[in-house]
């Protein structure tokens, strides 16, 4: 009876967490015409600069300039965004007490010129009407947004990062999060006024933040900045970890224990109670059914459902694929190793690693 009561708060805290607010386009004209400047940070995007940089000419809100700022990269990420003739900035020095994100974007900033900043990630796509809902939405948020972007894997090992990703899905979209004062934001997609950006001081006051999104989140909730995070789906989608499962590893594990501490108490219990009830199904019930037991029905249902629960959620979240979905444990396996890869960098190392860099946290 109690196992019962514990696995149905579970799949109860899946729901409650998990709020389907997408990216949408409003039907409403825009108040004004914003000259948005796209600014694209990029550490050895060879790979992923063209997909970005030929979905931006595609919108039909076209963006006022690009600028994509190469961040050392020893890699053709350079050539290959000079040859798109937009505006390229090479950084050749980083000063102490930035990291590497930070200051590229920092240096994105100083280089514009247009009223609505977009900070978007090389490993993004856009479809063509991605850059109007996101200015809309932005305007009508009166402040700053973010955007979780439909995540598209390709590899197995890609599609592993379910689990993972749901989880963070569910920090992003929690309903108890909406009035946190240290509300944070997803760093892959973030579209602010420049007044606004300016009035925090931007990525100038987060300069040494490893979690630079929701960091910089915190300073435009503390600075009285509306700060809204919706779902890409249709319009905003990426392809995260394409360069092998040592790079996947490394970029959850940069933020895995970190960003708890900005959430609210409530809503890491209901992650947590989720995420017990998924891995104690996903681990007994298959000796439950060896032995024959009589519990076995009872865990086999649970199974289903939080298959059925994942299905749905990955629906507006991004394809994993058949295998993954529902043979779940194995993306459940690798989340525990990146949490303890995580504790093990945070409290042992005192760094994390991310793209070839020892972060100091």
């Amino acid at each position: 009876m109690i196992v019962g009561v514990f696995l149905l708060l579970g799949i109860a805290s899946g729901f409650i967490l998990f709020k389907n607010v997408r990216l949408s386009l409003e039907n409403q004209p825009l108040q004004r015409q914003y000259k948005v400047s796209v600014i694209i940070p990029a550490r050895n995007e060879e790979k992923n600069l063209p997909y970005i940089l030929e979905s931006l000419k595609k919108q039909t809100y076209m963006p006022y300039e690009v600028i994509v700022v190469d961040d050392f990269s020893s890699d053709r990420t350079f050539e290959i965004a000079k040859s798109y003739g937009i505006k390229v900035i090479r950084n050749t020095e980083m000063p102490d007490g930035w990291t590497g994100k930070t200051w590229a974007l920092w240096n994105g900033y100083k280089n514009s010129t247009g009223d609505v900043l977009a900070f978007i990630d090389a490993d993004v796509r856009l479809s063509p009407r991605a850059l109007e809902a996101l200015v809309k939405a932005r305007e009508k948020a009166n402040g700053a947004i973010s955007v979780v972007p439909y995540h598209r894997p390709e590899k197995f090992y890609e599609k592993l990062s379910l689990i993972p990703c749901i989880l963070g899905i569910f920090a992003f979209t929690s309903p108890f999060e909406k009035y946190n004062p240290q509300k944070g934001m997803y760093g892959s997609c973030i579209v602010v006024s420049r007044e606004d950006y300016e009035k925090v001081n931007g990525h100038y006051s987060i300069k040494r933040e490893v979690l630079d999104d929701l960091s910089l989140g915190r300073k435009f909730t503390m600075n009285g900045v509306n700060v809204q995070n919706y779902i890409g789906y249709d319009f905003v989608s990426f392809r995260m970890y394409p360069y092998g499962i040592k790079s996947e590893i490394q970029g959850f594990g940069k933020s895995a224990i970190l960003s708890t501490s900005r959430l609210y108490s409530i809503t890491i219990v209901l992650i947590a109670v989720w995420f017990i009830g998924l891995l104690s199904v996903e681990l007994i019930t298959p000796f439950l059914i060896i032995y024959n037991s009589p519990l076995s029905t009872l865990f086999m249902i649970f199974y289903i459902i939080y298959t059925l629960q994942i299905i749905y959620i990955n629906k507006w979240t991004g394809y994993y694929g058949v295998i993954v979905s529902l043979f779940h444990v194995l993306s459940s396996l690798l989340f525990i190793y990146i949490m303890l890869y995580s504790l093990y960098q945070v409290f042992f190392l005192g760094y994390v690693t991310w793209k070839g860099r020892k972060i100091k946290v």
